[in-house]
């Protein structure tokens, strides 16, 4: 995970090839001491598009994975505190989106607000709501009965910091762990909507829409899809792995 994100940071530094320039005199060229992962169908360069392509990954997983918190996490606080028939209406409503597949709902934001960036984090931000609202919901059940949020009750605590000081606080680490599994979900998603033809649009280096146009070259040129599959399949598996240990050292009765 820490290769991807030095990769994605340093990229003008670790590549000197423009990830977006053409060079139609050398196309397809297989792996090379002057091309490492060789070139596309256009002539780019493949292991600067993979470089560059990280940024555009981390900037889907940072903003989609924040969205999502952002309004799952206070929605699932409030279904506690708020009395039962606000909780009900906000978990009925969580219900609809759990109800359609994650990406069969991407799909269709997408279909009806139009391709692009934007719309691909709208769409992968609004399936991901009801993981956090439902997970801070569970989380708030078990502790709004602990000692001292019932003290600070007493002693006339406003609710606001209570959830800021008292809730979000023990709740944090659970939830920093859903984040990096929530992060490896979104990266799917993305590369699947672009692999579509629904998300970020060429001639921008993102992973999922370079594996699409590598796909009419699987049988001689395999490798202009082999490397941003293969950056996909390290990106997702280096944060389920940073979960993991996050949650062997957040969670005390592991």
């Amino acid at each position: 995970m820490l290769v991807v994100v030095l990769a994605a940071l340093f990229a003008p530094l670790i590549t000197h090839w423009d990830p977006i320039e053409q060079d139609l005199l050398n196309t397809l060229q297989a792996p090379s001491a002057a091309h490492w992962f060789g070139t596309d169908d256009y002539g780019r360069d493949i292991f600067a598009r993979v470089i560059y392509g990280a940024r555009i990954t981390l900037f889907e997983v940072s903003l989609s994975v924040g969205i999502s918190m952002a309004i799952g996490i206070p929605l699932g606080i409030i279904s506690v505190l708020a009395g039962r028939k606000i909780d009900a209406l906000i978990m009925w409503l969580m219900d609809i989106i759990f109800a359609f597949p994650g990406i069969v709902l991407a799909i269709l934001i997408v279909s009806v607000l139009g391709e692009g960036l934007t719309n691909i984090l709208i769409a992968i931000s609004l399936f991901s709501i009801p993981v956090y609202a439902r997970l801070s919901r569970n989380l708030t059940l078990g502790l709004k009965n602990m000692e001292y949020i019932e003290a600070a009750h007493m002693l006339g605590v406003r609710y606001p910091r209570i959830i800021t000081h008292y809730i979000l606080r023990n709740a944090i680490g659970p939830l920093i762990v859903q984040s990096t599994l929530t992060a490896g979900a979104v990266v799917l998603s993305a590369a699947s909507l672009s692999f579509l033809g629904l998300g970020v649009q060429p001639p921008m280096p993102e992973w999922g829409t370079m594996m699409s146009d590598g796909r009419n070259f699987l049988g001689l040129n395999i490798y202009v899809s082999l490397f941003p599959g293969l950056a996909i399949l390290i990106t997702v598996l280096g944060f389920y792995v940073l979960g993991d240990g996050l949650r062997d050292v957040m969670d005390k009765r592991l």
